[in-house]
């Protein structure tokens, strides 16, 4: 009798212990499974969201309904996969969107390993679809060996208490619960099962920089990637592109916080979320220019309530830009920042000294600049007077904030004038015709502008490319803007003057934002189009069916972006960037 009731008592305890293991497995997350040596971990807590966001039917059908969908349609390839689907359609009675949530909705997991090892977690909804998937794979395996006279390509082994298969050299994979567990190497897929077992053991989940990263992330991806760049910097291929702004100048004005923040990093953090349309992507690191006394120091706001000017609003925006760059700190730290003078950097040394009649560019020019930069791109309103080119090009401009404009306006003026004065010297040379110039009034601002004559041209509706500039040169009250257009100067001045109306204040911390309208870039596409169909054909040697297809493709993806906006900064210690992308999904 005793040995009975130690028998069933141990029989019920080992019940028991097993119902627990399979609770740690539920409740487990995948990062516990993997190995704290992973470099890249790719997480997507949240696929069913992103799927259901974007694969809507109305996109899907105007996807299958393109050109370019159905050329990989005729494909024998793509026909296998489509014959697959349908034969899993029929088996679950259901459409391939709702097998796919169910097979992938609980989560997808994948590391990359130093060696080169791969693990990739899936977790289903449905453990019973997913045994089934798995079981009709092996069949299909084992009927194409059997069918080429080959040996059985299925091998599995016992490893713990799970089975084990191979498909391949660089496959090795097994099922625990709901989770699909693939590896590219053997060895990994063991390391994954003995961390399983081993909830004690030097996981990714333990990691103290992985939990840094999910902290500075949040909880509002779907999906996010951890990166360890202290071990990526190491790589040739990484220090080289990450050297390449101590020789490009406007590499380094533009770019530097976002190269210094990756240089000076140990982790990054990318998270993707998509609430409604608007699809967020977030990029955090724990590296920052903490010292803005160093040359580095011209992108750093320095002040809690420092940073960029919001972008400037202008009628047919196609984009904008606001930077918070010290030009004169960037300038006077040029030896520190490119030891090596390059023959570019010298010719505009040159250029500047006699624009600026021998002033030092750095104290006497730069210095009288603040570190608000801001820069606008917008379509033209072509005069029907003067014409219309026959390649349109967008008017561009910049803007910058003056500290004393009363002292630095006749200096800029004179510098500008003898800017064009150049231009018109240099096409003369050339027998081409020169830019006239003239002064202006709008809104109470008196500016210069330049401009070709097209009172010698006969056809109005195709001119030269040149009638898409007037160079303008305006200075309402602090601010000088350089304009590539008369009508752009004269929207940047009324935008200027509301805005001090308004009493605009910096984006506290924020050294660099972007903003680009979708719509308004397919509106000066589309004016283009011709053109650029012929260039396709030209550099791609395509087909003009194929160059239409190719730049269709471009236009439908177009067509479902409405804005998208970069915003980069400094919050808490940690460098910042996020980008958003509002949808317009049918």
């Amino acid at each position: 009798m005793l040995r009975k009731t130690t028998i069933l008592a141990a029989f019920t305890l080992s019940a028991l212990f097993a119902q627990a293991a399979r609770a740690a497995d539920a409740n487990a997350p995948a990062s516990a499974w993997i190995a704290d040596d992973a470099i890249v971990v790719l997480e997507m807590s949240q696929p069913k969201a992103l799927m259901d966001g974007i694969l809507t039917d109305k996109v899907i059908e105007t996807v299958t309904a393109h050109p370019a969908y159905k050329q990989q349609v005729a494909k024998p390839e793509f026909q296998h996969v489509r014959n697959l689907v349908q034969y899993f359609e029929q088996k679950f009675d259901t459409d391939w969107k709702t097998i796919l949530g169910k097979l992938v909705g609980g989560g997808i997991t994948l590391a990359i390993s130093p060696n080169e090892a791969t693990v990739l977690i899936v977790e289903a909804e449905d453990a019973k679809m997913l045994e089934e998937v798995h079981d009709f794979i092996l069949l299909m395996a084992k009927t194409d060996a059997q069918n080429k006279g080959q040996p059985d390509k299925v091998a599995s082994v016992k490893y713990r208490d799970v089975t084990a298969w191979r498909l391949g050299p660089n496959e090795s994979h097994t099922i625990v619960g709901n989770r699909l567990l693939l590896s590219n190497k053997p060895e990994a897929l063991v390391a994954t099962l003995d961390l399983r077992a081993n909830p004690n053991g030097a996981s990714l989940a333990k990691l103290p920089t992985y939990q840094a990263a999910k902290e500075g992330m949040g909880s509002g991806s779907a999906a996010s990637i951890f990166v360890k760049t202290g071990v990526l910097k190491q790589l040739p291929d990484i220090q080289q592109a990450l050297s390449q702004n101590n020789s490009n100048p406007m590499v380094s004005l533009l770019f530097a916080p976002l190269i210094t923040a990756v240089q000076e990093s140990t982790w990054a953090a990318v998270g993707v979320g998509l609430e409604g349309e608007t699809l967020t992507l977030d990029i955090v690191t724990d590296g920052t220019i903490s010292d803005p006394s160093t040359p580095e120091g011209f992108a750093s706001p320095g002040e809690a309530a420092g940073g960029a000017l919001p972008s400037v609003v202008v009628p047919r925006k196609i984009a904008g830009m606001s930077f918070y760059r010290d030009l004169h700190k960037f300038y006077g730290a040029k030896d520190e920042l490119f030891p090596e003078r390059t023959s570019g950097l010298i010719f505009f040394e040159n250029m500047m000294g006699i624009f600026f009649t021998g002033r030092d560019l750095t104290d006497e020019v730069l210095a009288e600049t603040t570190p608000e930069v801001r820069m606008v791109v917008a379509e033209q309103k072509y005069d029907p007077e003067i014409g219309t080119p026959a390649v349109k090009i967008p008017a561009f401009a910049a803007i910058f904030r003056l500290k004393d404009p009363t002292k630095f306006q006749p200096i800029a003026e004179e510098a500008w004038q003898k800017g064009l004065g150049l231009i018109n010297f240099t096409r003369g040379q050339a027998a081409e015709p020169g830019l006239i110039i003239d002064r202006e009034i709008h809104s109470g601002v008196k500016y210069t502008i330049a401009a070709f004559s097209a009172a010698a041209e006969e056809d109005k509706t195709a001119l030269d490319m040149r009638f898409n500039f007037q160079p303008t040169l305006a200075m309402p009250e602090d601010y000088m803007v350089i304009s590539s257009t008369n009508e752009l100067a004269k929207d940047l001045i009324d935008a200027l003057q509301k805005e001090k109306a308004d009493t605009i204040k910096p984006l506290p911390g924020v050294h660099s934002l972007v903003e680009l309208d979708a719509t308004q870039l397919a509106s000066i596409l589309e004016s283009n189009w011709d053109a650029l169909v012929r260039n396709n054909m030209v550099e791609e040697g395509n087909t003009r069916e194929e160059a239409e297809a190719d730049m269709g493709g471009i236009m439908m993806i177009l067509k479902y972006v409405g804005n998208f906006k970069l915003m980069s900064g400094v919050s808490k210690g940690q460098s910042r960037t996020r980008l958003q992308v509002d949808l317009n999904l049918p």
